[in-house]
């Protein structure tokens, strides 16, 4: 089973367990939310360009407000059993939607109190760290200053060149999901204050 896989099976239980009215780090979404926007992302080829592109946008919503309606548990149920034989993103999945159940599950678990990270084993944390080697120059491309990226093992990848440089330290999960935008993450950010605070606040949207 790839990690794609588990991180999809762990998030479809931390659903069923939270329930579906339980808020999210995505912004005002909450449980149920979420669910659709996976659904629609992996069943619904026609709105899912909605999700990145803007003219798009409006059928996305008016999809997705049809498919959240339907019953929590059949939703979380396709979550669970991932795209279907004909989705373009079957094929992919060990890479495709890594990040996407990786980042989703966090953002399930995190959002209450009292979170902690969870223990991960080295392989996982190697493959988000190849995940963040893809996403990292597009994540901080709004980052008025230099940002550098370096994990536990010493391993320093630049997302932004220019000066002055932070330096963002931490396990590659929590560099992962700094970088797609969350905030509830264990970093050290070292550099000028200043830069330092205009990284932390920078839009990190895709």
């Amino acid at each position: 089973m790839t990690m794609a896989q588990r991180e999809r099976r762990s998030l479809a239980a931390a659903m069923t367990e939270i329930g579906p009215d339980a808020r999210t780090l995505c912004g005002d979404w909450t449980v149920r939310d979420l669910a659709a926007h996976l659904v629609v992302r992996e069943r619904r080829p026609d709105a899912a360009p909605g999700i990145l592109v803007p003219a798009f946008a409006g059928y996305l919503d008016r999809v997705q407000a049809k498919v959240v309606r339907q019953p929590f548990e059949e939703l979380v149920e396709l979550v669970r059993t991932g795209p279907p034989w004909w989705s373009p993103l079957r094929p992919v999945d060990a890479v495709a939607n890594l990040t996407e159940m990786f980042v989703h599950h966090e953002d399930v678990r995190r959002a209450g109190s009292g979170w902690e990270p969870r223990e991960l084993t080295d392989a996982d944390q190697e493959h988000l760290w190849r995940a963040l080697g893809r996403a990292a120059r597009l994540a901080y491309r709004k980052s008025p200053v230099g940002v550098v990226l370096v994990d536990p093992r010493g391993r320093r990848l630049t997302a932004r060149g220019g000066e002055p440089e932070v330096v963002l330290t931490g396990a590659p999960a929590e560099l992962l999901l700094h970088a797609f935008g969350r905030d509830e993450v264990r970093i050290e950010a070292d550099g000028d204050p200043e830069a330092v605070a205009a990284v932390l606040s920078s839009d990190r949207s895709f």
